[in-house]
């Protein structure tokens, strides 16, 4: 069978994207034809190849799966990118949907899972790993109050490296942003999200699973 779904594979480390070369590449039709270490790689190398499908993780030093997910969406509306992520909860999967996702696959999932998402999204299809549905569907039947939902990714990100315990220098290079947008950004998430301290916003990106306790 020809080769008919290119795919970019984005994951900060080798042995990851080596697994997940040879298990897409095991499908007929289906060809990696770059890979990435990086948000910033990523950005870059999708305007130079332009594949069909890329595959992402959320959680990679420097700029984040996220927020290069936001650029190359900003850029290229088109792109078809799916999310492959360790982190099985709602937020997350909120997040990356709402900033332009096709689909979010978490890693502890079958690995039929992310083969099945790569022929669905390349389809124009979305896709969303069983456990993770589930997740996004019991909070919006329970009417979770989880206020990180009310974020732009852009926000979100912010509120992310804030709750790891990163300094406003280090979120202002990480991102490519002002410390003076950063220090907005700060303000704008005590506002939206009710804080008045930094432990409360530690407190809260841990109950709704943004960081690990």
């Amino acid at each position: 069978m020809s080769i008919n779904i290119r795919i970019m594979l984005v994951d900060d480390h080798e042995v990851v994207r080596s697994g997940l070369r040879r298990l897409l590449e095991q499908n007929d039709g289906v060809e990696v034809i770059a890979e990435a270490e990086s948000g910033e790689q990523a950005y870059q190398f999708y305007g130079e190849c332009l594949p069909d499908v890329v595959v992402m993780d959320m959680s990679m030093p420097g700029m984040g799966g996220l927020e290069a997910l936001r650029r190359i969406i900003a850029r290229y509306p088109q792109a078809r990118v799916i999310i492959f992520s360790m982190h099985e909860n709602a937020a997350f999967a909120s997040q990356a949907l709402s900033a332009g996702a096709r689909a979010y696959v978490a890693k502890s999932g079958a690995a039929d899972d992310l083969v099945q998402a790569v022929r669905e999204v390349a389809q124009g299809k979305g896709y969303l790993s069983a456990g993770i549905a589930q997740q996004i569907a019991l909070q919006t039947l329970s009417g979770s109050d989880d206020p990180t939902r009310l974020l732009s990714a852009r926000e979100f990100e912010v509120f992310r490296l804030l709750a790891a315990g990163k300094g406003i220098d280090e979120i202002s290079s990480t991102l490519r942003i002002s410390q003076k947008t950063v220090a907005n950004y700060q303000t704008l998430l005590k506002q939206k999200l009710g804080i008045n301290s930094p432990i409360e916003l530690v407190r809260l990106a841990i109950k709704h699973g943004v960081i690990d306790s």
